[in-house]
């Protein structure tokens, strides 16, 4: 572990259980508490218990006990020995006495009801830490648990990883009541004697039958706009109380500290591409796979990693043949890898799409040139989803670099469809809750007025229309856990220069991007932020979060990026530097996923 300032050395056996950064998050938390509790007194003379020789030496005690060399002073100098007697400077033996067995000990309980639920845990850890090192130095046993778990599986004895998961994992969402103590109190008796014994909790916890006589720490969160703090009450049984304010560490650590604080943060190996450049990439219609493009005309998709440690599944690949030219990709959780590619004058599907009658090769066909879909040169990846009927007729849907929307139906007997223009002006493409969405962007009406954005939802008898009050009409879908909009999931669409509008399932939130900022997509961070937009700084390489609350930054890339992406199937973005680095960040654990480079050449 990093040496720790001197100021936590006391508690380095117990802060070394966490990774260096939370430790050294902790630390004056533990610090400042501990001078609020204070120390747990040794045992005295009085206390007794057998006698057992002698201890050191200490300044008080009966004249038979006075060392020898000290009446040397009655032989020389009387008046010396009874100065230094009058001034406590004699030196005694002190007596040592056997103590009884399981006497002393220090016992801990920790409400894990919805009063303490999410940040006050925080304290309760950094109270831990403090008794424990606190009985520890006093040479007391140290026995805590959770107040609602059962005292025959959840009590521990000292600080441990296991123990501590264990805890953590213990919340409730019943209320701590004076049946709970009632069963603590039996099992480790403190019926007649709490001794050192803690409540540790809200304030109600003192009305409880069975709490008297026990010491209390009460920690409370201020509710209070903006605020970020705890405060925490310590209230011995014998002493006065003492209050202490704890300014708490930024929400991602707060996070880390309330899920699993032991795990050390793993840095994604560096995975090297060596045959084929990358040139584009894009998350699939669903969300779940990454679409990469290659300078020698492939296309691969792969899933991406769940952790930084997982294994790098391999990609499915697919190269067209010479003379083609790829226009769309698209990815079923249940079909695999599609390719739309250009022959001509004919468009060729690499892989099979679904039938009534199974998997088929399909051809597609244009009525005209105005309803040829193309890409951009270099933009090769167009978003391709699909939707399957009841039958197993499959449906696909891409929107090309000219915001069309283009329906290819279901092949014939023949094994020929045709490709067929069915909106314009479409800004995003996605699918969301098992079914195609878009969203439009405004459109000049009869009076020359302009009109606000639609979402479009496919897969039904005809399409479903629902007016989007956002009159630029630039959008994209992002992932959300809950909260989000009912057929778009968390949509953000851009409504003027600098205010974009967050479509969720309780209204329409307001967020302000500066323009000088790009706009890459929808993102929602772990609780308690709230969802918002994910754009790039004009310096091409810092990502910032913008929300209701204030902006923050979230990475920086190593260079310039050219190109960037959010997933709307799980919190996960990328970016495709201009060095060919592609990097894959994890919205929840925020740390690397995957990164790939381009090998260097001699």
């Amino acid at each position: 572990m990093t040496a720790l300032p001197p100021i936590l050395r006391p508690w380095a056996m117990q802060l070394s259980l966490f990774p260096d950064d939370l430790a050294l998050t902790l630390g004056p938390h533990v610090a400042r508490l501990s001078a609020a509790l204070g120390g747990l007194r040794p045992r005295g003379e009085a206390e007794g218990g057998e006698p057992q020789g002698y201890d050191g030496l200490t300044r008080r005690g009966p004249f038979d006990r006075l060392l020898v060399s000290e009446w040397l002073w009655a032989l020389d100098t009387p008046d010396e020995l009874v100065r230094r007697a009058a001034f406590g400077e004699l030196s005694f033996l002190k007596p040592a006495f056997r103590q009884p067995q399981g006497a002393r000990r220090t016992v801990v309980l920790l409400d894990a009801g919805p009063d303490q639920l999410g940040l006050p845990r925080i304290a309760h850890l950094a109270l831990l830490i403090v008794l424990a090192r606190r009985a520890e130095a006093a040479g007391a046993a140290f026995i805590w648990g959770a107040l609602q778990s059962s005292p025959e599986s959840a009590t521990h004895s000292g600080l441990e990883v296991p123990s501590l998961l264990k805890w953590l994992e213990a919340r409730s969402i019943e209320p701590a009541s004076a049946r709970h103590l009632t069963a603590w109190r039996e099992a480790l008796e403190l019926q007649h004697a709490p001794g050192d014994a803690w409540l540790v909790g809200a304030a109600r916890l003192s009305r409880l039958a069975g709490a008297e006589g026990m010491s209390r720490v009460e920690v409370s969160e201020p509710m209070e706009p903006g605020a970020h703090r705890l405060t925490v009450d310590v209230r011995p049984a014998s002493q006065v109380a003492r209050s202490v304010v704890l300014e708490l560490p930024p929400p991602d650590d707060c996070i880390r500290l309330l899920r699993n604080p032991f795990e050390r943060r793993t840095v994604a190996p560096v995975w090297t591409r060596k045959d084929r450049r990358l040139t584009h990439f894009a998350f699939s219609g669903d969300g779940r796979r990454i679409l990469m493009h290659h300078s020698d005309g492939s296309v691969a998709a792969m899933a991406v990693p769940h952790s930084p440690r997982a294994t790098v599944p391999k990609p499915r690949r697919v190269q067209v043949p010479g003379g083609q030219h790829v226009i769309a990709v698209g990815w079923r959780y249940s079909g695999g890898l599609l390719v739309l590619a250009r022959q001509g004058n004919d468009y060729v599907m690499h892989g099979q799409v679904r039938t009534s009658a199974g998997f088929r090769k399909v051809h597609y066909q244009v009525a005209s040139e105005v309803d040829r879909p193309e890409s951009l040169p270099g933009m090769q990846s167009l978003p391709l989803v699909s939707w399957q009927e009841p039958n197993g007729q499959e449906h696909l849907w891409l929107k090309d670099a000219q915001d069309g929307l283009f329906h290819l139906p279901p092949p014939g007997r023949d094994g020929v469809s045709s490709l067929l223009r069915v909106d314009e002006k479409v800004s995003a493409l996605a699918e969301v809750l098992s079914k195609p969405v878009y969203v439009t962007r405004p459109q000049a009406g009869g009076t020359g007025r302009a009109i606000i954005a639609r979402l479009g939802v496919l897969g039904e008898a005809a399409p479903r229309m629902i007016p989007l009050n956002a009159r630029h009409g630039e959008a994209y879908f992002g992932y959300s856990p809950s909260g989000g909009h009912a057929y778009a999931g968390l949509l953000v669409v851009r409504h003027q220069e600098e205010n974009w509008r967050l479509f969720l399932d309780m209204g329409v939130t307001q967020v302000v991007v500066p323009p000088a900022y790009r706009v890459v997509g929808a993102v929602q961070p772990p609780a308690p932020s709230p969802p918002g937009v994910l754009a790039l700084d004009p310096d091409r390489r810092t990502f910032h979060f913008f929300s209701e609350q204030a902006p923050r930054t979230l990475v920086a890339a190593t260079d310039e990026v050219v190109q960037a992406a959010a997933s709307h199937g799980q919190p996960v973005f990328g970016w495709l530097t201009k060095t060919g680095e592609l990097v894959l960040w994890d919205l929840m654990e925020q740390t690397v996923l995957y990164r790939a480079v381009p090998e260097s050449t001699p």
